[in-house]
């Protein structure tokens, strides 16, 4: 075997790691030796024996319980593999990832799988989505079916989805009621995230039972999907449902995630509703918040939900932004510790199938690092944007502590839950949120333009 690999056997190596692991200093020699490159894929090969250990063990009769010790090494062990990824060093994050994939399982308690799944995203990182071994990690990831059925399951178990979506509608209908004498019975919701549209059946029935033979209620949905299916398959669900509603008028107007505010038509007068459901942490640049919440400003809604997840403010710095990702999604991991038992299958699809794979996408796929320094508050950017806080409604919180008591009836202790959850009004009423033992994670507020 030649000291030197040849081009296609030096293509193939690059193939297999991501571009930046193979970077070199101006000057530096760009030849790789056969030796280095057989070392290398010695321990990648290792790295994904233990890693096809871990997920292929499934689901046993005997859980493994935790050690307190053993969970805080595993803790340093992967902010020491996340340290490697940021500084590109390749042999240690490889070594710190494989030692994490052999101590760890993903049927023990809530710190040793959330760590699992991290170390996972992270060595997603290690690869070009060409390379053999991308592909390798990719064929036990879920199927998008796979992904829907453990969203519906995660939306059924967890109050946080439902928590955000009862409180927005409640908040909507609030301000129906409030310009019932000029809007004619016509209210217009668009919905930055229509997801199947899971959020509007409680509206739509709402609406409903307020009509009478002679007073009609009409409702436009104008949701954006990530696809011509979800919206087809969206569209297709609420007019059934709707259907069955008396004396409303429904319509769904589904439009492609990025299009133009300038394609929506909304009825003189009619109450105009702005759903921005986890929404603005999602996009990438400051200029992309400034455009979404300059055209919603322009389109003068009576009301603007804003649902956000609670994180401190992001930076421009790996580390902090996976740190915070870790400490939120470890949070949600010990809800669904309390709610399912371990050897749940529901609970497993749950975390491997939907949050498994949201985790990879924020750290996995580079997403967190097409973040952007925002050091103000969501409450001072919407004041900036023309914004003013209304206050949110009695009625919301009264039914935000009702569906915690309908979610986990046995676990409540007076006006709180033994289990962890709590939903609470903070700066003066003007914002209500979900926490998990303490640890606010879902805040909700409302907005309108601010009156001159």
């Amino acid at each position: 075997m030649s000291e030197i690999l040849d081009e296609e056997e030096l293509l193939t190596l690059r193939l297999c790691i991501d571009s930046k692991w193979t970077s070199k200093e101006k000057g530096e020699d760009d030849s790789v030796s056969a030796g280095n490159v057989s070392s290398v894929d010695s321990k990648i090969s290792r790295l994904l024996e233990a890693r096809d250990k871990v997920f292929g063990e499934g689901r046993v009769d005997i859980p493994r319980y935790h050690e307190e010790s053993k969970n805080v090494r595993l803790v340093g062990l992967l902010f020491g593999a996340a340290t490697a990824v940021d500084i590109h060093d390749l042999s240690s994050a490889i070594d710190t990832l494989q030692e994490i994939y052999m101590s760890s399982s993903l049927i023990s308690d809530p710190i040793q799988r959330v760590v699992v799944y991290f170390a996972d995203a992270l060595a997603t990182r290690l690869f070009s989505p060409r390379s053999q071994f991308y592909g390798s990690m990719d064929k036990i990831c879920a199927t998008q079916e796979d992904e829907f059925l453990a969203f519906m399951e995660y939306y059924r178990v967890l109050p946080f989805y439902q928590f955000a979506h009862f409180t927005a509608n409640q908040e909507i209908i609030e301000a129906f009621k409030e310009e019932a004498v000029i809007n004619g019975g016509r209210i217009h919701v668009i919905d930055f995230d229509a997801s199947y549209g899971f959020q509007w059946p409680s509206l739509i029935q709402s609406l409903s039972d307020m009509t009478t033979a002679s007073r009609t209620i009409s409702l436009t949905i104008t949701g954006y999907g990530r696809n011509v299916e979800e919206l087809r398959v969206t569209k297709e669900r609420l007019e059934s449902f709707a259907n069955g509603c008396a004396n409303l008028s429904f319509k769904f107007e589904g439009i492609l995630t990025g299009s133009s505010f300038t394609s929506i038509g909304v009825e003189a007068n009619s109450t105009l509703a702005v759903n921005l459901p986890f929404y603005l942490q999602t996009l990438s640049s400051l200029q992309e918040i400034k455009d979404t919440l300059a055209s919603v400003y322009s389109m003068n809604p009576s009301l603007v939900v804003l649902v956000e997840k609670e994180r401190n403010q992001r930076t421009r710095s790996f580390l902090p932004n996976f740190m915070e990702l870790l400490y939120f999604y470890t949070a949600i991991f010990d809800s669904l510790h309390e709610l399912l038992p371990l050897e749940s299958i529901e609970r497993f699809n749950i975390e491997k199938n939907y949050l498994g794979k949201k985790i990879k996408l924020e750290i996995g796929q580079g997403h967190i690092e097409e973040t952007f320094e925002h050091d103000k508050s969501w409450k001072e950017t919407m004041k900036g944007f023309g914004f003013e806080r209304k206050k949110m409604s009695s009625r919301s919180l009264s039914q935000a502590k009702l569906l915690l008591k309908i979610k986990s009836p046995c676990t409540m202790i007076g006006d709180g839950a033994n289990c962890g959850f709590e939903v609470f009004e903070r700066d003066e009423g003007h914002e209500i949120a979900l926490a998990w033992r303490a640890r606010a994670l879902v805040s909700i507020s409302c907005w309108q333009r601010t009156s001159w």
